[in-house]
């Protein structure tokens, strides 16, 4: 399953490497003898979209086609995977308004009338108009947001949550009770990495705080080891326990998208290149891109970077019994990112990007870049990390975005009071979480504008609870220094500084890896 030869080795001819860190990138020369891990190249597309979804609806997996579970007075949900996927964003149409079109045209053939569509959002903030409009696109916009039949899923509306009952280990499932109460949900998802989809889709995009607290904690994440192996991630293992009970109870029809590495489009291809690929025109852009990006305000560089959207292309797309069609999303994800690495490295260097599931037209605060650098990017492996265990991981961001106060309310407290206090997962989840968890000012927040919910830093710390287990060294180029040590970690100037710092941990001639991404890649490490 893994694809060979996109494994570097650094030697004296090997050019500077592009490092993605925040609002911009650098070009970092490593030490001799570097492992250099590349996403694989974008897996051939489908070549006729619309034929494509046609064929998943009408000839499912174990499941009775489509139109077949269609009929008329009955109660049709349409749920959907919000804003946090993909990333960057889609360029129009995005593959799941093209399907909701299809499933509706569908609806409307069997005389539904009764139907509502839903973004999944779960803790996360409540999308715009706008952002719902580029999802679903403007027909779907147009036929139901004006009528109050397309909107953000409501994680604290008390009268509109059903608790289905509990898993054998004590797991609360309380999801959305339109959802639950419908004669079919149609899930609509794209599948970006191994950990999204499956019954993560309806047992967590649709769920409460009173559900989510029992996978979303410092126990079961340091306990993953790796969120992106199925076989090994905890969170995986109670999120199937519980979608397993929803299944019992409700129909869910699961339709999953997979996407290629196509992130970047003209004229920031020459990111979708191994460095030594780049032609002349690649490195005038580069050159043109750098330099624009040193002098320009960091309000322009913000702008730059999230209005990109990127020319994906779909690799494939299933519809059925939700765990049938996981088996089928995951062999194409696999087939798409997984790079075979032998054995693993004292250090692990990782570029942090602007892209982020929680920043999307938003700022990346230093909460979301340790969630993004130790959280998804750390683990994204299968087997055991690149890192040994009492290594250590280099990390380029700055953390100076700051906080954005519409979207990120209590992150900011939870970065000056909460991390003042201790930098402990399990620490400040028993003395924490819960206040800000129950806070009524944040649940108005997050109801009623577009904040995350209270709880979301304390669950974006707990991302990053297994790379701090596992390693003994953090350390952040280029970053502010006093939000590194507020973080609990260190800062150094340059790789060779936070080389020489990691030499108490690592030695002085460490065995380095360097994660060469985005586009995203899985380390299969032997």
């Amino acid at each position: 399953m893994s694809r060979p030869g996109f494994v570097l080795e650094v030697d004296d001819r090997t050019p500077p490497l592009v490092v993605h860190e925040g609002l911009g990138f650098r070009l970092e020369s490593f030490p001799l003898g570097t492992r250099v891990v590349y996403p694989p190249e974008s897996l051939p597309t489908v070549p006729d979209v619309d034929e494509a979804i046609r064929e998943a609806l009408l000839h499912p997996v174990d499941a009775e086609p489509l139109p077949s579970l269609l009929f008329s007075g009955m109660r049709l949900t349409i749920a959907f995977d919000d804003l946090s996927l993909p990333l960057p964003s889609m360029k129009s149409p995005d593959i799941r308004g093209r399907i909701i079109e299809h499933v509706l045209t569908l609806a409307a053939e069997a005389g539904v009338d009764d139907v509502e569509i839903v973004a999944a959002n779960a803790l996360h903030r409540r999308m715009t108009a706008g952002e719902l409009k580029h999802i679903v696109g403007e027909r779907v916009f147009r036929s139901f947001f004006p009528q109050g039949q397309l909107y953000n899923f409501d994680a604290e509306d008390r009268d509109n949550l059903a608790h289905l009952g509990t898993t054998e280990q004590g797991e609360d499932i309380e999801i959305s009770k339109r959802a639950a109460e419908s004669d079919l949900l149609v899930y609509v998802n794209v599948n970006l990495v191994a950990m999204d989809g499956g019954h993560k889709s309806v047992g967590i995009g649709l769920a409460s705080y009173k559900s989510l607290r029992h996978h979303h904690n410092p126990q079961t994440m340091v306990h993953s080891r790796s969120f992106m192996d199925h076989k090994k991630s905890a969170m995986h293992h109670s999120a199937w326990r519980i979608g397993r009970i929803i299944k019992d109870t409700v129909k869910v029809f699961q339709i999953e998208t997979t996407l290629d590495n196509n992130v970047f489009g003209k004229p920031y291809d020459f990111l979708m290149k191994r460095e030594w690929e780049w032609s002349v025109r690649d490195q005038a852009s580069m050159l043109a891109m750098k330099r624009g990006l040193s002098v320009a305000p960091q309000k322009l560089r913000h702008k730059l970077f999230h209005d990109l959207r990127a020319p994906y292309g779909l690799t494939g797309i299933s519809a059925g019994e939700v765990e049938a069609v996981h088996e089928q999303t995951l062999e194409r994800v696999h087939r798409q990112q997984l790079v075979e690495v032998q054995g693993q490295s004292d250090v692990l260097v990782l570029g942090v990007p602007y892209l982020g599931p929680y920043n999307v037209n938003s700022s990346m605060n230093p909460i979301l870049a340790t969630c993004m650098g130790l959280g998804y990017y750390f683990n994204s492996y299968r087997h055991q990390p690149v890192v040994r265990k009492g290594g250590a991981v280099i990390l380029y961001h700055p953390l100076n975005e700051g906080f954005n106060q519409l979207h990120h309310p209590s992150y900011v407290d939870f970065y000056e009071e909460v991390l003042a206090e201790s930098t402990d997962p399990a620490v400040i989840s028993a003395k924490y979480e819960k206040q800000f968890a129950e806070d009524e000012w944040y649940r108005h927040l997050y109801r009623t504008s577009h904040a995350y919910h209270g709880v979301h830093p304390f669950y974006m710390w707990y991302w990053a609870a297994h790379a701090m287990d596992h390693v003994d060294e953090v350390i952040w180029v280029g970053a502010d220094r006093k939000v590194a040590s507020r973080l609990g970690f260190r800062a150094a100037t340059t790789l060779q500084d936070a080389l020489e710092m990691a030499s108490g941990t690592v030695g002085s001639s460490p065995s380095i890896t360097y994660l060469h991404n985005p586009p995203h890649l899985l380390a299969d490490v032997r």
